[in-house]
């Protein structure tokens, strides 16, 4: 199957001009001046003109509960799982799932059949381990042993801490699942990343700073997000960048979080590179379909509402438009960057032989028009042409 996207502006996300792109099957085949490929007449080639559209690599969501969370207002508040069209009609052909507060009816088989069929429907899913819940809870046993033997998981998380739903974990016992992670991803060529889920709690990072200080754990096997959830958070998040460790910005939320303190990720990202930090150790995830609590003073729910991943490029987009953020800097949060941190090695980035994980734009209102995923069209001019098994 061949497709040739013409007179298309390039983002790789290193921004390349006008460029023609030739999609072989599932693969980035060439990257061309405009009007220079000649192919036989007799090939069947299906032929895009982005003419007046951006082209960006397929965003890549590292934080989604796909089977589903919540449920901390009882049985009725477990949220949906994610449909194949939620995620493509915004643009995002790379998932990570995560199991989050409840790890007794989310479980890990679960989590990678889901993972499984959102692949044979036609993006690209990997999963990490475990939940909030601090010991692990596993597929195989041992996080070494899910990253070494099951190729859909490539890291561990979400971990809990700095939160009253958290099990409270200890500096020893998060330096065991670093550890097991991290040699689990160097024995299996994957990232090994911990994914820390950060709460309200005025400790903030500083069980990961401890982590790091009294072992020999490199602060780059975290992957801490939700930290714009409050000001005194972001702040610290600065500086814990600065020391060299990653951030992840949460897009979805709702107003009245932002009344209350949280830092809008458009805003946010701003504010970030002005204070120094570097783009590369920033990246935005969604949360989609996770549930959206609030509580009161006493840790008692009193409102939810669902996560979004439509929200991830929103708050890119925000941050081009209205904070005046450089495209090729903005884009990198949801492309090179977490390919980079999650090792996605045919991810995040527009090259000859990486994957063809594609979305169009308008160049003049940024809106999604188009998305490939794969090498496959699965909207085209806004329209969705191909749909999840049960949509």
């Amino acid at each position: 199957m061949l497709t040739l996207i013409k007179n298309g502006e390039v983002y790789s996300p290193k921004p390349l001009g006008k460029r023609d792109l030739l999609l072989v099957g599932d693969k980035i085949g060439y990257i061309l001046e405009p009007n220079t490929l000649e192919l036989p007449k007799q090939l069947n080639v299906e032929i895009i003109d982005a003419y007046g559209k951006i082209i960006f690599p397929g965003f890549i969501d590292a934080h989604v509960h796909i089977i589903g969370g919540g449920g901390e207002g009882s049985y009725r508040t477990r949220t949906p799982e994610i449909q194949l069209t939620n995620a493509t009609t915004a643009g995002i052909t790379t998932l990570i799932g995560v199991i989050g507060t409840d790890g007794t009816t989310r479980t890990m088989t679960s989590l990678i059949a889901k993972a499984r069929a959102l692949e044979e429907e036609g993006i690209t899913c990997y999963v990490h381990t475990g939940s909030y819940q601090v010991p692990v809870k596993t597929l195989t046993g041992k996080i070494e042993d899910d990253l070494i033997l099951v190729d859909r998981i490539i890291g561990a998380g979400e971990i809990a801490i700095s939160d009253h739903r958290s099990s409270q974990p200890t500096i020893e016992e998060i330096a065991k699942i670093a550890s097991a992670a991290r040699i689990g991803g160097m024995l299996s060529g994957k990232a090994g990343i911990v994914n820390i889920h950060l709460g309200d709690s005025k400790s903030k990072l500083s069980l990961l700073e401890a982590v790091v200080e009294v072992t020999d754990i490199p602060i780059k096997t975290f992957h801490p997000t939700h930290i714009n959830r409050n000001s005194d958070l972001f702040e610290a998040g600065i500086a814990y960048a600065k020391k060299g460790g990653y951030v992840d910005f949460t897009t979805s939320t709702v107003h009245k979080f932002l009344q209350m303190g949280e830092v809008k990720c458009s805003r946010g990202l701003k504010r970030m590179l002005d204070a120094g930090v570097a783009i590369e150790q920033i990246s935005f995830t969604s949360d989609g379909q996770a549930s959206l609590p609030e509580f009161n003073e006493d840790g008692e729910l009193i409102g939810l509402q669902v996560g979004d991943v439509s929200s991830l490029y929103n708050e890119v987009r925000d941050a081009i438009l209205h904070e005046g953020v450089e495209i090729e800097h903005a884009i990198k949060v949801i492309t090179q960057n977490p390919a980079a941190i999650l090792k996605l090695k045919n991810k995040g980035t527009i090259e000859i032989g990486k994957d063809a994980d594609l979305v169009l734009v308008d160049k003049s209102s940024l809106t999604i028009d188009t998305v490939i995923a794969k090498g496959k069209i699965m909207v085209k001019e806004k329209e969705i042409l191909v749909k999840g098994t049960f949509e």
